[in-house]
């Protein structure tokens, strides 16, 4: 029996494969098909050119759209090697790379759960491209996924590794909204003390990532003391420059209360959510990882920073792909006992819900675009341009709801 099963289990991997590459290029066509305008590209690009110019990287209004420069200096240190490379050939490059760090994504998203076959990768990454937030993300020719891909390396090594903390404190030096991550990190170790004498390896990742957050910062402002200084002083709080917050792209609580409110400017309405909303994800991320669960603590740390972030575009949602893996393994795993059968369909069909909403694209369905639409939106207008948000919440429920009946029952 044996040794008839192998060749089958073998032959599984190069299907899997044939059918990923198969849908990445049908993904590739598309994109050229859309004629993308990998337009962040672009800006990190200019960002490049005035790092090397010596020009004023705050000042930089690059593209059609007159966009600026938002991220950290440390950033623009890193987009300089674009400024070597042709359009076509940096586009090109930077497809192919962006569907690369999505298979390590899931493939460490899937490590997260213990379900890092490599068919599965392959087959997960073959239905992954196709979500709104990776489209999207390949489209502007953005660096979620390189984000993603530094915090779970991160956080799937062991916890007493020698670089613990590095993958972290990158991704917030290149952007901030990963810096929660380390607040995580830092929480828990604070709670574990508090409560066994201990606090783990979690005080040390913390500080592993605020060591490397802050070598990266203080690099960029011996090679960029100007830029720095503005940043960190002043750029840092005009979250206005990012964009419009009541834009439909915007899929962060601040954006729904503005389209809600019928307002530019939600203010304590958004301070107040993000408030509870930040405690009660935090909360919920901690007592995840103080119970083992590091794969619901991941992906809640992740949906709690896009929940709260002032601005947190469709495409910033890549944790999507995390979010769904959880879920659906959750309910694979859950298959022995008859009481297990309603938390195993449940569990499959949120997962399929969770998919359904990130694939949908039905955030566009609304109206969007020159003249302030959003400002304008009905009712149901107003829900489909929240469904991400929604997902978010609903996903931190569940988790929250899971842990308190694991509570109840020890």
């Amino acid at each position: 029996m044996t040794v008839i099963a192998l060749p089958r289990v073998r032959r599984r991997a190069p299907v899997a494969l044939g059918a990923c590459l198969l849908s990445f290029a049908a993904f590739w066509w598309a994109q050229r098909a859309a004629h993308v305008s990998m337009i962040d590209l672009m800006v990190y690009r200019a960002e490049g050119e005035t790092v090397r110019a010596g020009g004023d990287l705050y000042a930089l209004r690059t593209t059609e759209a007159h966009l600026p420069t938002t991220y950290p200096p440390f950033a623009a240190l890193l987009f300089t090697p674009l400024t070597l490379l042709g359009t076509s050939t940096m586009r090109t490059l930077a497809t192919a790379g962006n569907l690369a760090l999505l298979v390590v994504f899931v493939a460490l998203s899937l490590r997260l759960v213990d379900h890092a076959r490599v068919e599965g990768v392959w087959w997960a990454s073959a239905a992954a491209v196709w979500c709104e937030p990776v489209w999207t993300t390949v489209r502007y020719g953005q660096i979620n996924l390189l984000l993603g891909v530094l915090v779970l390396w991160d956080l799937t090594r062991r916890p007493w590794h020698r670089w613990a903390g590095v993958g972290i404190g990158l991704a917030a030096a290149i952007k901030l909204t990963p810096a929660l991550f380390a607040v995580f990190l830092l929480v828990t170790g604070a709670v574990a003390y508090t409560r066994r004498g201990s606090a783990g390896p979690w005080l040390r990742h913390a500080r592993g990532a605020a060591v490397a957050f802050a070598g990266a910062t203080l690099l960029a402002a011996s090679a960029l003391p100007y830029d720095s200084w503005r940043f960190w002083s002043r750029m840092v709080f005009e979250t206005g420059r990012v964009g419009l917050v009541e834009d439909t792209a915007n899929q962060s609580l601040r954006g729904v209360l503005a389209r809600l409110l019928h307002t530019t400017q939600p203010g304590l309405w958004w301070v107040a959510a993000a408030a509870v909303a930040g405690s009660l994800g935090l909360g919920v991320a901690v007592a995840a990882e103080l119970r083992g669960r590091r794969a619901w603590a991941v992906a809640a740390c992740a949906v709690t920073a896009l929940l709260i972030s002032p601005v947190s575009w469709s495409h910033h949602w890549v944790w999507c792909v995390p979010m769904v893996l959880i879920l659906g393994t959750r309910g694979r795993a859950a298959t022995v006992g008859s009481a297990q059968v309603t938390a195993v369909s449940t569990a499959l069909g949120t997962a399929a819900g969770t998919s359904l909403v990130f694939c949908s694209y039905a955030l566009w369905w609304v109206p969007h675009g020159p003249g302030r639409l959003e400002l304008q939106q009905t009712g149901a207008q107003l829900t489909l341009s929240a469904l991400y948000e929604g997902a978010g919440l609903v996903f931190l429920t569940l988790i929250g709801v899971r842990l308190w009946r694991t509570c109840r029952t020890v």
